[in-house]
């Protein structure tokens, strides 16, 4: 599980509460926006969260150019893991070349560091044909996992969704599911339709409700 803390409204003392959250519960990342990348980075040094930064947050709308350049700059400074929104206006005018080739370069880009890749569908905006051709544009890129969502599109993840992807991609890239997910019965969904990682920014209360539900399964 993934804890992500991109709000805009959210204090330096909300992200390093999360950030200890995360240290505590050993979650496999913790997303921060990029001006909270040092802190991050500081906060979970020595610990197995790997600090995530996002690159083309929210819509994917900026230039390769720039999105390699926040790329480079979040790698520099420490982050372990970067999540990048895909071209959205590119792959809707499908000019899918576009958006393979960007994926590439920034896939090639984590690797070189030792870092990894999760590319951002945001399905909410796009066709099931759309997503498959996504798919198959971030397996020739070689990402490492592929997401549902940012949280920022009118909708977020969906069971269909995370099946769609899982089929349209190699086993060795994980899906991840993201976007609306606040509750362990939606992670257990998640997870039952096929998703390697859920990222939410509700972790400490879905982690308290798992502690709760298991503690009422024991014999008293």
């Amino acid at each position: 599980m993934g804890l992500a803390m991109l709000r805009p409204d959210l204090t330096t003392a909300q992200v390093s509460g999360g950030l200890e959250l995360a240290k505590r519960c050993a979650l496999a990342c913790a997303a921060v926006r990029p001006s909270d990348i040092d802190l991050a980075v500081r906060l979970l040094e020595g610990s197995p969260v790997k600090p995530a930064g996002v690159v083309g947050f929210p819509h994917g709308t900026q230039t390769t150019a720039s999105k390699l350049h926040e790329a480079r700059d979040l790698l520099r400074r420490g982050a372990r893991e970067l999540n990048v929104v895909v071209a959205i206006p590119n792959l809707l005018s499908r000019e899918f070349q576009y958006v393979e080739i960007e994926l590439a370069q920034i896939s090639d880009l984590c690797h070189k560091q030792g870092a990894a890749l999760t590319a951002i569908l945001e399905n909410a905006y796009l066709t099931d044909e759309l997503k498959i051709i996504a798919c198959r544009a971030a397996e020739h890129a070689q990402v490492d996992f592929v997401s549902t969502s940012t949280g920022f599109a009118p909708s977020g993840y969906t069971p269909a969704d995370v099946k769609l992807m899982r089929q349209w991609l190699p086993e060795s890239i994980g899906v991840e599911a993201a976007g609306g997910l606040r509750t362990l019965d939606q992670v257990l969904e998640a997870r039952e339709a096929g998703c390697a990682r859920v990222s939410s920014g509700n972790v400490g209360a879905i982690l308290e409700e798992c502690r709760s539900r298991r503690q009422a399964r024991q014999p008293a």
